[in-house]
């Protein structure tokens, strides 16, 4: 069954990133959600109120929490729920930096069971499913066999709100002294997908929303990863912490997080 959940999720998907490639080539109206930072374009909104269509046809008996807001629940307070988000990384394309995302996950209960993440300017399409593994377009992915943080490629990222307030700046600054260097893409969905690829050998960020982690956790752990916060807990969605890596490195991360985060308490 699992199979038809990621088919689904795969097929919109795609269609959703032709929504955002047809309206990257628009003039941009952007809003602002909150302060004027945090802001929303019409992609998101377009992408987000296909996505939930097509699921509520598809899946009408299912939960669909999505960022935008047009989620919904279902009248039988289904076990299952799907996880969206139509466009992470939408600084970046506001931009036109090509590094964004369609993220769609589905869990049942607390268990993930599917997941896609999917950047329509390069397609590069990851995929995975509970107990079948990962890819990415099509083929097998594994996560890098990097076994010493001096030697890995890291990744993070930053809030959009509260930005004074958050000390992930010393954990930047010292990651950044111990590895080979960290990387701050923009759209989590992709930093994780790109752990579960090998590509980066280790993630951590603060206070990413459940649709910001689920698609990318799932992807991970299918690759062979693993994911936990910063006590060495499993991840829960919408946890405050997030730290995703090749297994390998992981206590080692974990050692120095807790390190850093003895001079910033905030932030454990």
């Amino acid at each position: 069954m699992n199979d038809s959940y990621l088919s689904a999720a795969i097929e919109i998907a795609q269609d959703a990133g032709k929504i955002l490639i047809e309206e990257l080539s628009r003039p941009l109206d952007i809003r602002y959600k909150g302060d004027e930072v945090d802001l929303v374009t019409q992609a998101d909104k377009r992408s987000e109120r296909f996505i939930v269509e097509r699921l509520a046809k598809y899946f009408p008996d299912h939960a669909v929490a999505a960022e935008e807001g047009t989620g919904h629940e279902s009248p039988s307070a289904s076990e299952f729920r799907w996880h969206v988000d139509p466009l992470d990384g939408t600084t970046n394309y506001a931009h036109g930096y090509p590094c964004f995302s369609v993220s769609i996950a589905l869990a049942q209960r607390d268990t993930l069971l599917a997941a896609v993440v999917f950047n329509p300017f390069y397609n590069e399409l990851f995929t995975a499913a509970r107990g079948e593994g990962a890819a990415f377009n099509g083929k097998r992915i594994h996560v890098s066999k990097v076994a010493k943080l001096s030697t890995s490629l890291l990744c993070t990222g930053f809030p959009v709100r509260n930005r004074k307030a958050s000390a992930n700046l010393q954990y930047y600054g010292d990651f950044t002294q111990r590895s080979h260097g960290v990387r701050r893409d923009g759209s989590a969905a992709l930093d994780l997908a790109s752990v579960a690829a090998g590509r980066f050998d280790g993630f951590w960020e603060f206070g990413l929303a459940k649709w910001d982690t689920a698609a990318g956790v799932l992807l991970v752990e299918e690759a062979g990863g693993k994911v936990t916060d910063f006590a060495g807990n499993p991840y829960q969605l919408g946890g405050p912490v997030i730290l995703a890596t090749n297994g390998l490195i992981h206590e080692e991360m974990r050692t120095v997080a807790l390190e850093i985060s003895r001079r910033s308490p905030a932030n454990v």
